[in-house]
Parts: structure tokens; sequence; C-alpha cells
């Protein structure tokens, strides 16, 4: 695949992001424009490797022909990689710009070399795409007569209507905010996914036939004993939006917000009004202190700073990872190694600096006297192994600091979904609080209804979250028709 020495000959070399001190003061898109020569050459340093581990489930969940369009790229044939990529991928061009690239971390060129660029070349590909006008809608040549009904407009959900309308089921998705999309919509910042991006899709969808239904929250607003009565399949993809919390002294002071509070309502105003609203939890002048790392806590970092915050500390449990793989984390496995994302780029050119404080645990929420925060109450960890080799965590004495901040925001994940919309319906649950339903059957212990993405799985990336929207789209099909065209999840 690619040019046969091409990994030899040429070096990983990135699309860059916007400079960060301009891209810092708006909300636009954080990414440049590539040059064509420069993603053939990337494409070029694909290998002819024999067993592509970035295809696998170690790589990319949905099995994306990852050597195929790369050699495509590298060949100048655009609109032929891009009918590869929709193969696999319903939503490429939300992957290409919000996923991690756990394909990148299984690339066997990277057992010895940096990795192919896989992600930019993916999203230069559908973005190319849309340009020349090759993405255009193409509702089903016919109708079954069965009717489908989805909770949740995230990736797993529309992944699942995407399919399911292809087979010829009529599809309603019902979304409890003003605006389809969940988590790709409101969870996610502008400057990483314009949310022109995702409504462009959207359109696609509605003009092949799915229907949409906001303001729609069931278990509250909508019956959904009666969308299980009205339809013959129901399906929840609710995502897993239940925040994990941090349940030590001073919490309800004001001034403490989950994070994902703070980005969806930034987000909702951003689109409103461009912010005129004031509908929003400003960092304006603030001391901002974000606890938890991950993609939220990045999120939360780039929007305090675009607020123009004071200042900004961004909060890590774990230790600093170093800047190659451990021996306990071999290939293919996902590099936990340090990178530093958008915003940390951005706080970098800001301030001078990281904002990452690693290996630190909050104690207590400081009062101002009057109700408000003032800070936070740290500890320092030592992280070392017991005699059964896994981590421990040990507070070092001493190491005590209180730290200013009048905003804080915890950005450390969530635990699953929210219970009230399927409460009336008594669906079972795992240990862990989500869906009980088996991964590639998806049906959960009430007949008709089944789950599938995060609320099934657990906290995910949205990779897999099409991965698992595509799959109980093939179940459901099955179930409607006792028998399915629909590809296995990630195949073609």
């Amino acid at each position: 695949m690619g040019k046969p020495t091409g990994f030899k000959e040429f070096p990983r070399k990135n699309v860059p992001y916007r400079d960060p001190v301009e891209r810092a003061s708006d909300y636009l898109e954080i990414y440049t424009d590539p040059n064509e020569e420069h993603l053939r050459t990337q494409g070029a340093r694909c290998m002819d490797c024999g067993v592509p581990f970035c295809q696998s489930t170690t790589g990319c969940p949905i099995d994306n022909l990852i050597p195929e369009w790369n050699h495509l790229i590298y060949q100048g044939r655009w609109q032929e990689a891009l009918d590869r990529l929709h193969k696999t991928n319903n939503f490429p061009e939300f992957t290409g710009r919000v996923c991690p690239a756990p394909c990148e971390g299984a690339c066997v060129l990277g057992i010895t070399d940096p990795a192919v660029t896989i992600k930019n070349i993916e999203n230069s590909i559908v973005d190319r795409g849309f340009a020349e006008g090759w993405v255009n809608a193409e509702p089903p040549t016919m109708r079954t007569g069965k009717t489908v009904a989805i909770v949740g407009s995230g990736p797993a959900g529309l992944a699942a209507a995407a399919q399911l309308n292809k087979a010829g089921h009529s599809v309603t998705v019902y979304e409890r905010a003003d605006r389809i999309g969940g988590l790709l919509m409101y969870g996610i910042p502008n400057m990483k996914l314009d949310k022109g991006i995702v409504e462009r899709r959207l359109r696609l969808l509605q003009e092949e036939g799915v229907r949409f239904v906001t303001n729609a929250d069931v278990g509250k607003t909508v019956n959904p004993k009666e969308l299980m009565d009205n339809h013959d399949a129901l399906l929840f993809a609710t995502g897993a939006t239940k925040p994990r919390n941090l349940e030590i002294p001073g919490r309800e002071l004001t001034g403490v917000h989950f994070a994902m509070d703070f980005l969806t309502a930034n987000t909702k105003s951003l689109l409103d009004s461009k912010l005129n609203d004031g509908n929003f939890i400003s960092a304006e002048d603030k001391d901002v202190l974000v606890i938890g790392g991950g993609d939220t806590g990045t999120d939360c970092i780039a929007t305090a700073i675009r607020h123009n915050c004071r200042s900004l500390v961004n909060f890590e449990l774990l230790p600093k990872p170093g800047k190659s793989r451990a021996a306990d984390n071999p290939w293919p496995q996902w590099p936990r190694i340090y990178r530093v994302d958008y915003g940390h780029g951005e706080a970098a050119a800001k301030w001078g600096d990281d904002p990452r404080q690693f290996s630190i645990a909050s104690k207590e929420f400081i009062d101002d006297g009057n109700g408000q925060l003032a800070g936070v109450k740290t500890i320092e960890i030592d992280w070392q192994r017991d005699d059964r080799d896994q981590w421990q965590m040990n507070e070092i004495v001493g190491s005590e600091r209180v730290w200013k901040a009048d905003l804080i925001l915890l950005a450390m994940g969530f635990l699953g979904p929210e219970q009230y919309a399927t409460s009336m319906l008594d669906l079972e649950h795992d240990s862990r609080s989500n869906y009980q339903a088996a991964y590639g059957n998806y049906a959960t212990n009430v007949p008709k209804v089944f789950a599938a993405g995060d609320c099934r799985r657990g906290q995910s990336l949205v990779v897999w979250a099409i991965n698992e929207g595509r799959g109980v789209a093939r179940t459901i099909d099955d179930f409607l028709m006792g028998k399915s065209n629909l590809p296995l999840s990630g195949q073609s």
C-alpha cells in the first residue's frame, strides 16, 4: 500500500492546527487546510504490512479500510477513496475531527517509526467529498412498513438511524435538547467540531427520510411506553450523561460546576446569540481550575481561554506520562504517552507553560465566607506498585497546598446513563448502571427494546458509538425482517 519505500523516504508530518494565539480568540475550527501533495506524501508512508492492525478492534472499531484509502490518496484517486471510507463509516467528518485515532496507535509502522497520519487523511477525504459535491442524499428505493423509534441523537443513535433507514424502515429520532446531535452538537466545542458540519450531515439524513423530534425528553415529556407501543422496535442510545462528582467538603459552593454544564451552555449560547444572551457560565476574568484530564478537560481549558479567564490550572490525578511507551504498554495498545492537545497548546501560548499539574488530589473546596468558591486545598500523590504489581495511590505528607480559584470545572468522566428515560420500562442494568444488553445482540430484557452506545458500554469514543449504532441497526433489521442485508458492525 502507498509507495513501497515511502515509509523509509518520508517523515511523518501532521496537518498543523491554526496558530494558537490566533485561534484562541475565536470559535472557528482549529484546523488548517491541507495541501494535496502533502497528503499524497503521507499516504505514501502506508506500508504493505501484511496484517494491518489499524483495521483491527485494537485500532479501528469500525474496521475502516485504511490501507485502501491511503493508497488511493497516494494515487490521487479521491472519489474512490471517499467511496471506501463511506463503506464502513457513516460520519467520517466527525471521527476525522474528534477521534483520538487509536488506528494510529495500532499502526504497524508505529512499532519502529512515527505512525501514518491516518486521521488527517480521513478528514481530508470527506471534506473534499463535500466540497466536490460527491456526498449526496441516497433515500431507500423501497419502504418495509416497519417503524423504529430511537431515543438519543448522538453518534450511536444517528448511525443506527442511517443504517435502519437505508434498510427501508421508517425511523424517528427523539432528542431532549433543542437541537439534534447529542454529544456532537453540545458536548464538543465548536472550534473542534463546527456545528455547521453536524447540521450538514443531519440535512442529508432528513433528505434520506429520517425524522427528527427535538425537545422530546423521554421519561418526562414523552412516555417511553407509548413509543414502545407505537413502533415495531425501540432503541435507547442516550449516552453516558451522568457525570462523576467530586464529593469533598465545599462541593455545594457557588462556582463549582460539572464540565458538561459549562460546555453545553457555552455552545448553546454561541449558536443562539453568539454569546450575547449571557446564558452561559462565564470564565471571564476568573481564576479557573479544571479537575480531570481527557478530551472534556481540554475542551474546558480551550473554552475558558476564549472567555479571557485570568488564569488557568488543570489537575490530573495520575502521574505525568512518559514521551514513549512504558514496558507495560506495548504496541498495538493505545499508547499512554505525554501529549499536548489543542487546549494545552493555547494555554502554553498565553501563559508560557502547560497548565497541567500531575499526581495531585483535591481535598476541600474553600469558602470565601459568603458561600462563594475561593479556592481548593490539595495534596500531592505518590504512585507506587504494591506486591501484586498494582498501582497504589499514597498521599505525600506535608505537600498540602491551597490554590486560588473562583471557577472550578469537574471533568472526571461519566458514570452511565440517566435512569429516568427507561424507569417506566423496568430495563435491567449491569453492575456499572449501564443498560444490560449483550454486545453484538443489543437486546434488553424488555421485548423489542434495544440499547447501544455509551448507555450500554459506558463512556467511550465516538468511533465506538458508531460501531454500536451500526451493529444494533443490523440486529433490529434482523428482528423486524427475519434476516438482514446490513453489514456486520464496521464491515462493508
